[in-house]
Formats: structure tokens, sequence, C-alpha cells
């Protein structure tokens, strides 16, 4: 797993599941800790902090339920309602031409994309990373800028506020990798 995989798949898990998952205890240790600064590829060593500061998981999962879960949730994870016109079908079509397993959860779910950008890289063979620009290019870029605006203006914790900023900034980083690769 290289390091494009590993954000995609912390960011996308982070977004994807509920914060008192089980699955989600050990990487909340290491936000905790202070140790997932450690692997983290990228410089945003203030933001990890701020993270590491703002790890009240009662609080953190109060406001992702409030964010993300439900009909009336403040700010939908989920392109088709923030992109005119798309459609959870896309997402699931372009994602199952590739082989990658979806669940019945919406394909077009913030979590869900980014670790569907993870599963492309890890499964990469000759001509994938074309894919996983257009998952990024298509799918993710044209409404995760508006979307993470959204949730640092309607968070409530510290945690989901510096997530929204660590997020938008590693997705620009992959983003400007992946042009490069392709000059």
């Amino acid at each position: 797993m290289n390091e494009f995989s590993i954000l995609c798949r912390i960011l996308g898990t982070l977004y994807y599941r509920q914060p008192q998952d089980p699955l989600l205890v050990p990487l909340f240790t290491l936000i905790r800790e202070g140790k997932l600064a450690q692997n983290w590829p990228l410089e945003q060593d203030e933001l990890l902090e701020r993270l590491q500061k703002s790890c009240d998981m009662q609080q953190i999962s109060t406001d992702y339920n409030a964010l993300f879960v439900g009909e009336d949730c403040r700010v939908a994870p989920y392109r088709s309602a923030w992109q005119e016109g798309a459609t959870e079908a896309e997402v699931r079509a372009f994602l199952s031409e590739r082989g990658m397993p979806l669940s019945d959860a919406p394909a077009d779910h913030i979590g869900t994309l980014l670790l569907a950008a993870s599963w492309i890289e890890d499964q990469a063979g000759e001509g994938e990373s074309e894919a996983i620009e257009t998952l990024f290019d298509e799918y993710l870029l044209p409404w995760c800028g508006t979307f993470l605006g959204k949730v640092e203006a309607h968070a409530t914790s510290p945690f989901w506020k510096t997530m929204a900023s660590l997020t938008r900034d590693a997705i620009a980083a992959m983003w400007d990798d992946l042009q490069e690769e392709n000059e």
C-alpha cells in the first residue's frame, strides 16, 4: 500500500464509518496518541495536532451524526446531492467496471469514493492511474470543495472542522501528484 492509498483509506474510513464503529478504535487511538502524524505522508502537522487535541469521541460521534446521517443531516455526504444531474448509478457503474466489490450502500458517498481511490490504487495494473484520475476528476473534485466547505461551516466539533481542512488539502495534494505523474 503506497502513500496515496493510505491517505485515501484513512480519510475515506473516517467519513464512511460512524465514529463509534469498533473498527475505528485503532485509528482513533493513533490520532489521540499523536501517532498518525508519524506516518502521514503530507506536511499537515498542525492539522494533525488539532485533530489529536479534539479527539473527544462523544463530541465526534454526535457531530458526525448531525452532519452526515439521515435525511435531516446538515451536510449530505453524497455526490448526487451536490452535483446537478449526478446519479449514484453512474458512480456504481464506474466502480463496478473496475471490479470493485460494492455493498448496497450508496456508491457516491464521500467515504466510498475515497476508499474506492485506495482500492483502485492497490489493484492498479497498467492504465489504472487513468481510472484514479477519472475518479477524482469526474466523481470527486467537482463537488468535494463545496461539501468540505459546508462541513467546516456546519460542524460543531473542532474535530470535523479540522477534518474538512485536512481532507481538502490532502485531496489537492493527491490531485497535484496525479497531474504530475501524467505530464
